[in-house]
């Protein structure tokens, strides 16, 4: 006898589309943010201002990515996609990640020759853009704080707009440094500064996703705890072959092979002992979708 339940909400796609407003208003803050940086970087001859810029680029790209897999995933399963689109925020949060990693490292090598030549850089121009770019990246980073603990996208979204809003107090930093000092190389500084406030971050959202690649068990479940809990359920002798891992950002799903006392095929109470097993993993680790197997204990079966 086997039992499959699904909740009646998804913290996971759900969670991305309705968030999706949120990821629009981002991008337009922030192309209009990148192109300002641009322009002033053209002007004031500042690296770590077009480092910024370029950050912000990537930045873009991962916003409009994240866009579309929201939209993606937000389409309904079919018999060849039995989860639809799901994993193609997970998919879109890998490129993302590459691109800040990819930025991050050509800031630090930029800025570092930068460091070794400096060269005249305006800073009331670059002061300007970076002040600017520090107050639409506050307004970017209230749009999207309420949904990053819910979506791989937003909180990707989310770190990119925290580090550029880093990136900017440090150009804004070398401005100022530049005005009162005329230390050129500040500039440059600034440049690594920003690649190594870049890296970590692209790290971070590499490192999770991967584990959902690589179907781990989600951090905030533990298996043991999950496992203790199942077998105090009235009839359950025995949890085997337990799995849990996710399909996207709160979704995790769930299987497992449950044995439990022979008498309760005979007394009819297989279902009753089934519909607890799936309350309890709902309620306790707020997994919705679990698929379990129910065996009679000591009874031969086959974990094909």
């Amino acid at each position: 006898m086997s039992g499959h339940s699904h909740g009646g909400h998804s913290h996971g796609l759900t969670a991305g589309g309705a968030h999706r407003g949120r990821l629009v208003a981002a991008l337009v803050i922030t192309l209009s943010v990148m192109v300002i940086e641009v322009v002033g970087a053209l002007f004031s001859g500042s690296l770590a201002l077009l480092a910024d810029a370029a950050h912000m680029l990537s930045d873009s790209v991962g916003l409009g990515i994240a866009i579309l897999a929201t939209w993606l995933a937000a389409r309904p399963p079919t018999e060849r996609r039995t989860f639809g689109w799901k994993r193609v925020e997970v998919l879109a949060a890998l490129v993302n990640g590459v691109i800040v990693a990819v930025i991050g490292v050509l800031m630090l090598v930029e800025g570092t020759k930068r460091l070794m030549s400096p060269a005249d850089v305006d800073a009331p121009v670059m002061l300007v853009a970076a002040v600017l770019g520090l107050a639409a990246n506050v307004v970017a980073l209230r749009l999207l704080s309420g949904g990053q603990k819910e979506s791989l996208n937003v909180r990707g979204a989310y770190l990119e707009v925290l580090g550029d809003m880093l990136g900017s107090i440090a150009v804004i930093v070398a401005a100022v440094v530049i005005a009162l000092t005329g230390f050129m190389a500040a500039d440059g500084l600034a440049g690594i500064v920003i690649g190594c406030l870049i890296l970590p971050r692209a790290y971070g959202l590499l490192r999770a996703v991967a584990l959902v690649l690589l179907e781990a068990t989600p951090a905030e479940t533990d298996l043991g705890e999950l496992r203790r809990h199942m077998e105090e359920v009235d009839g359950v002798v025995e949890v085997e072959d337990l799995h849990a891992w996710t399909i996207t950002s709160g979704s995790p799903v769930l299987t497992a092979h449950v044995q439990i006392h022979p008498l309760a095929y005979a007394d009819g109470s297989a279902h009753r002992i089934l519909t607890e097993l799936n309350a309890c993993i709902g309620e306790h680790f707020d997994i919705r979708h679990s698929t379990l197997q129910l065996e009679p204990a000591g009874g031969r079966h086959d974990h094909c």
